[in-house]
């Protein structure tokens, strides 16, 4: 390589002088001449690469332990490339995904290591549901690995996986995204196969993603508005919904079932009509900072008015990331041609609702409880999200359960069993409608406790 400086200026002794930085990876000679016209000087500069540490990896170990098994594994490391490797054998492998709860293989954080990989036979990961589920957890943050994570991907017979979480470059971001996400961290997840990059998107297995963080004090006052993005193929932040910090674990913690860039943000957004020391303040907030509602116009969230149809089923795709239709060729006949047309679209395309009848939604009717508890429902069952759990209530134990329409009976008696839904005063209320205030707390609620 040949390297030209034109210095035109002289200190003021008349001597020229320039610093150079050379690459870490850099070795061998650089030739330098100096000089004008005649009066020129040249002389040689020897490069060496500066040695590393080599790591013993005899003795970095990994601890891998649940409920019935505790065991220890090797952690490789390369650092030249900043890699750390952990490889979980076949029988091993079965054995932790066959056993009921979560099992924890936990590395070390070694110094100079920016990269953490776990490699697994894709066998592992390709079989139904099972009742073990590993959680990889690394220096630069956790990853929540379910049995079935490959099931339905192609091309992973008879081959390795390799899943590797390291820590993001983002020089090639958009400057306003760089800026919004300063200091905070930025994760990079990826699988190959054998070697291979392979995009994995499975919607029927999410992984459970934690990444380490400290808020400022600011930020710790409003927690709601700490965010977690994904960074998109044209490099713009998308914003998570299912992201928030947790303080008891230290981590900004989400549900993917993509991998990509991720990164901490902070976003906080207010209203003029949301009083801070509202009961609804830190619900709103919550909601307006991941995108689900950008409220009424004017700086407003409206939070008494009556909630319609049309404003819940959006906010309700949203808060699950279920995205519009961008050019739909079935729709309702109602639909329009406005912020919610795409959503009815989808929405009627896989089953969350079949409208009101006559190939109606009526999107500006006011929206009672029992259709919300509906709606939810039929989301939940679209994206293979039922929740699950036993409350220990049923329908018997509100005083107005026989006010539930047969439609909804299914969808409100899963809601209670399963505590996603706890009445008001010994009352379901089926027939009343619900302000906006109320619909943004049970997102909240639903965000904050059914999906974590």
């Amino acid at each position: 390589n040949i390297l030209f400086f034109d210095i035109v200026k002289a200190g003021s002794d008349g001597s020229y002088s320039y610093s150079l930085t050379v690459p870490d990876s850099a070795q061998g000679t650089i030739r330098i001449t100096a000089g004008y016209g005649a009066n020129v000087a040249s002389a040689n500069l020897n490069i060496k690469q500066r040695s590393r540490p080599a790591h013993d990896n005899t003795a970095i170990k990994a601890m891998l332990s649940n409920t019935i098994l505790e065991n220890t594994l090797p952690v490789n490391t390369n650092m030249h490339t900043g890699c750390a490797f952990i490889e979980l054998g076949t029988t091993l492998a079965k054995d932790v995904l066959d056993s009921p709860g979560t099992a924890f293989l936990t590395v070390p954080s070694i110094p100079g290591v920016s990269s953490y990989t776990l490699e697994i036979p894709a066998a592992s990961l390709s079989s139904s549901p099972g009742p073990g589920a590993l959680a990889f957890s690394t220096g630069l943050g956790s990853i929540t690995i379910p049995s079935d994570m490959l099931a339905g991907i192609t091309g992973t017979e008879g081959k390795k996986a390799a899943i590797t979480i390291s820590q993001a470059d983002k020089t090639g971001l958009p400057e306003e995204i760089i800026a919004a996400i300063g200091d905070r961290p930025i994760v990079q997840l990826t699988l190959t196969l054998n070697g291979a990059q392979k995009e994995w998107n499975n919607p029927a297995s999410p992984l459970t993603v934690s990444i380490p963080y400290t808020p400022t004090a600011a930020e710790l006052a409003n927690p709601e508005s700490i965010v977690t993005w994904y960074i998109d193929g044209s490099g713009m932040a998308v914003c998570i919904p299912n992201g928030r910090f947790d303080p008891n674990t230290g981590t900004v913690t989400f549900k993917t079932t993509h991998f990509s860039y991720y990164a901490v943000s902070y976003k906080q957004v207010s209203f003029k009509d949301v009083a801070k020391d509202a009961w609804y303040a830190r619900a709103v907030s919550y909601i307006a900072a991941r995108e689900i509602t950008a409220g009424t116009g004017e700086g407003n969230f409206s939070p008494n008015e009556t909630l319609t149809r049309g404003q819940f089923i959006v906010m309700l795709m949203r808060t699950y990331a279920i995205a519009p239709d961008a050019n739909p060729t079935d729709n309702f006949a109602d639909s329009g041609n406005t912020w919610y047309t795409g959503y009815l679209a989808a929405a009627k395309r896989l089953h969350i609702s079949a409208g009101v009848g006559s190939n109606s939604f009526a999107p500006e009717k006011e929206i009672t409880r029992q259709e919300m508890f509906t709606l939810l429902y039929n989301a939940l069952k679209a994206i293979g999200q039922l929740p699950k759990g036993d409350s220990g209530r049923t329908l018997s134990s509100f005083n107005d359960a026989g006010e539930i329409a047969p439609w909804a009976k299914d969808a409100i008696k899963l809601m209670v069993e399963t505590g996603t839904i706890s009445g008001i005063d010994g009352k379901l209320n089926p027939a009343d409608t619900a302000t906006r205030a109320q619909m943004a707390q049970m997102l909240y609620n639903l965000l904050m406790v059914n999906q974590h």
